[in-house]
């Protein structure tokens, strides 16, 4: 089984790097495989508690060198819950690559564990007949304090529920609960790996300069 690792998020950084700079990002430097995946982005500021500023990925298994590529731009560019990732932003950035494994069908809907599982849940809209799904990684739930039934009734908001939540719509639910590898690294940290192994730091098209890495900027 393949695990998350360093490569695949410097890989995902290079790619993004490589967006701005119209080019193409370096060979990745880990095997071919095929996974589920996610990519996701955080900003810290200043010492800050980082803040999600996108995630996306497939919940079916993708080649991983060609679904890093996708999703880091995909996740960093096109989650709608956010404006796009601006270059000046890529310094304050820290990612994190998911590969999902060991998929179950939970027996119901608190069939799971806090901290170890990631859920997918699919249900019946009843309000409008139409169905909706939603899915949490692993560690969202442990992350936001929550307990089984806030992370069950957030992820049925999550998927576009508005309707009330009660324990009948909660038993109803079908769950698929899943494990994953994930590996984060911060901006900071890949330049000075890039630095380490290529020679030079990665110079941004519109980045300011960070920690003595001298980045480009357009005028």
């Amino acid at each position: 089984m393949v695990s998350a690792n360093r490569e695949m998020v410097v890989y995902c950084f290079d790619t993004l790097v490589a967006h701005y700079n119209s080019e193409q990002p370096a060979p990745p430097a880990f095997e071919e495989g095929q996974h589920p995946l996610f990519v996701t982005w955080k900003k810290a500021i200043n010492g800050s508690e980082p803040r999600l500023r996108g995630c996306i990925g497939t919940l079916e298994a993708r080649y991983i060198i060609t679904g890093f590529k996708e999703y880091a731009l995909t996740s960093a560019l096109r989650d709608r819950r956010f404006p796009p990732i601006q270059p000046k932003e890529i310094p304050n950035l820290e990612c994190t690559v998911s590969l999902l494994t060991n998929y179950e069908t939970a027996l119901h809907h608190l069939d799971w564990e806090v901290g170890t599982h990631g859920l997918i849940i699919e249900f019946t809209d009843p309000d409008y007949n139409t169905r909706r799904s939603a899915t949490y990684l692993p560690e969202v739930a442990a992350h936001e304090g929550w307990s089984k039934v806030e992370t069950i009734d957030s992820l049925m908001r999550k998927a576009g529920y508005n309707g009330v939540i009660n324990e009948s719509i909660r038993k109803k639910l079908h769950v698929t609960k899943y494990q994953s590898t994930l590996y984060t690294m911060h901006y900071a940290d890949y330049a000075s790996y890039v630095k380490d192994i290529r020679g030079s730091a990665p110079a941004i098209n519109g980045a300011p300069i960070l920690n003595g890495f001298k980045s480009v900027t357009n005028h």
